[in-house]
Parts: C-alpha cells; sequence; structure tokens
C-alpha cells in the first residue's frame, strides 16, 4: 500500500474513471494486455463485426490509425475493451465517467447511453466529417505554455479581428498554464507569434484536422442530424460532458452537449474542478496511454490518477483499490 496517496489512505476511495481522446492512440495499444485478458481482441472483434473494418489491423498500421475516422472508433475500442476488463476487476462502481473530446463517447458507451456498436460507427462518421469540413483549408493546432486562460482567448480574439482571414480559437482548456489553440494556420500562426511576444511557449501539434473550433460548424450541423437517428438510454453512471463541465440527464442534453463540443472547447480543467468538488480522490485512465492522468497532477487540485493500458499500471491500479 506505499503507493496509495496519503488523501486515500485517509478516507474512503471516491473515484471517477477518465477516457482518453485523439492523440493518445499509439501503434499496438492494449497489445500487452491482450496477450492476457481475452476481453481485449473480443471487444475489437465486436466493433470491427460493427463497423466493417479491422480495427485490430488499423492499430498495428501508423499511417491508417493517424488518419481521423480511424482513430476515433479504434481508441474508442481500446478504452472500452480495457474498461469490460475493470468491470470484472473493480467491486465498486465509479462516481462519475468523463471522457476528453474523443473520449466523451467512450465514457457515454461505458455507462450504457449507447451502444459499443453505435458509438464506434458514430465516432468513424464523426471523423469523416471532422474531415470534409476542412477540405482544401491550410489549418493548424498548436500548445500554449504558461499564460492564464483569459489570455489565450484574448490574443485569439485580437488574431480574429487584426489578421486578414484568421479563424481561431482556444479549443482546449487542459490545465492551469495550458490551452490548446485550433484554427486556419493564419489565425494560429498569428496566435504563435504573439505568444512568443510574450515570452512564454507554444508548441505546434501534428493534427489531422483542427478540432473545436468554427471550422467544424458544419461537422457539427451534419453531426447532430445524425445523433438525431441514434437511441440513447438512461446512463448507468452519471458522465460528466466537456461542452459545459457538467452532467446531462436527458437524451436531448446529451445529444445538444455532443454537437456543439464539436466547434466548442472542451473544458477539461473546468472538468477535473468539478471531480475535486465532488471529493473524487482517485481517477482511472481508461484507454491508451497517460495523458490525462498526466494532466491530473497539473490540476488546481490535483487527483492522484492510474493509467490501465499495460499489465504492470493495471496491476499497480489494483494494488491501490485492494
Amino acid at each position: 500500500m506505499a503507493s496509495v496517496p496519503d488523501m486515500v489512505k485517509k478516507q474512503p476511495i471516491r473515484m471517477a474513471v477518465i477516457f482518453p481522446g485523439q492523440g493518445s492512440q499509439v501503434v499496438g495499444m492494449t497489445s500487452e494486455l491482450a496477450d492476457i485478458y481475452p476481453e481485449i481482441r473480443e471487444t475489437f472483434t465486436e466493433a470491427s463485426d460493427a463497423l466493417g473494418e479491422d480495427l485490430w489491423a488499423i492499430c498495428q498500421d501508423e499511417e491508417k490509425l493517424n488518419q481521423t475516422q480511424y482513430t476515433q472508433p479504434a481508441l474508442l475500442t481500446a478504452s472500452m475493451a480495457i474498461w469490460r476488463i475493470l468491470q470484472q476487476k473493480i467491486t465498486t462502481a465509479p462516481c462519475y465517467l468523463a471522457g476528453h473530446s474523443l473520449g466523451e463517447y467512450s465514457a457515454l458507451c461505458a455507462a450504457e447511453v449507447i451502444s459499443l456498436a453505435d458509438a464506434v460507427t458514430l465516432v468513424h462518421k464523426r471523423g469523416q466529417l471532422m474531415q470534409e469540413a476542412v477540405v482544401g483549408v491550410d489549418t493548424a493546432m498548436a500548445a500554449v505554455l504558461g499564460l492564464e486562460d483569459h489570455r489565450v482567448e484574448n490574443l485569439c480574439e485580437q488574431a480574429t479581428e487584426h489578421v486578414d482571414d484568421a479563424i481561431v480559437g482556444a479549443a482546449n482548456f487542459n490545465s492551469p498554464g495550458q490551452v490548446v489553440i485550433s484554427g486556419n494556420a493564419a489565425g494560429v500562426n498569428a496566435v504563435i507569434d504573439k505568444v512568443q511576444n510574450t515570452g512564454k511557449k507554444s508548441i505546434p501539434l501534428k493534427v489531422s484536422v483542427p478540432s473545436h473550433c468554427a471550422l467544424m460548424a458544419p461537422a457539427s450541423d451534419a453531426l447532430a442530424e445524425i445523433l438525431a437517428g441514434i437511441k440513447f438510454d438512461q446512463a448507468t453512471i452519471p458522465v460528466i460532458q466537456n461542452r459545459h463541465a457538467r452532467v446531462e440527464t436527458s437524451a436531448a442534453g446529451i445529444k445538444q452537449a455532443l454537437t456543439e463540443q464539436l466547434s466548442q472547447p472542451v473544458l477539461w480543467s473546468q472538468t477535473m474542478q468539478e471531480l475535486a468538488d465532488k471529493q473524487i480522490n482517485v481517477l482511472i485512465e481508461c484507454g491508451s496511454g497517460n495523458v490525462l492522468s498526466n494532466l491530473a497532477k497539473r490540476q488546481a487540485q490535483p487527483i492522484t490518477s492510474y493509467p490501465t493500458d499495460k499489465p504492470a499500471r493495471l496491476d499497480k491500479l489494483m494494488e491501490v483499490l485492494s
């Protein structure tokens, strides 16, 4: 029990499960777990049958895995495969679920709002819509480090107002001092220049589409039409959604939040604060990598987070929960 934080030792564990989004994909993700847990390959087979694509093979193909329309269902399937393992291992249900961008769909699937078959086909189409929305547009995203949220928003507003044809806005509020911006190249580059003038740092991101910005408005409209035709059930576990960092309880409210999320920023810092306010003291990152666990360390009220994408990491989590 030496690895358990003092905070967790002194009070009952209140856990939430968080699901990563695009950018967390790696070639061969969940392969080590698949050698031990048959649920991994079984889940990939189920999802592949629903989508009509071999998602396990896609996870071994870097070029295909990094194409948005394949990245999204592959990541969701990886998360759901690990979730099924966690369901067998964890005796107490988490208090809340949340997911970062695409990860929100994984959270809703885990909460049984939407079936795995519907989820993988939905996010596959979501990826296609996002790609189609920016055909012929020179786009970009960048992480801005060391500036307050409002200052990044102000720089985006200045670029939009004063640079010809600039489209740029805050896309992800990931943690205090880390905001991702998104838009066309003219807008993002203008903000990067302004950030440099402040003495702070920005890091261009390698992405195929500029998520969570005004350029996604056509995709958002098309997604709303698709969502209207999909059955959403009552959540078995509350899901805190990105749009307003709160739980939506109605199917209409959930769908509206998903629709708006595509062209509006991900409020991840605010989601983490909401979990802290609800006395969550253990986070479980359910999916590929440990991006969200690293972000959890940087929040205003850090919560210890445990990734689960490798056998050793999963074993460490079970030690904490035992």
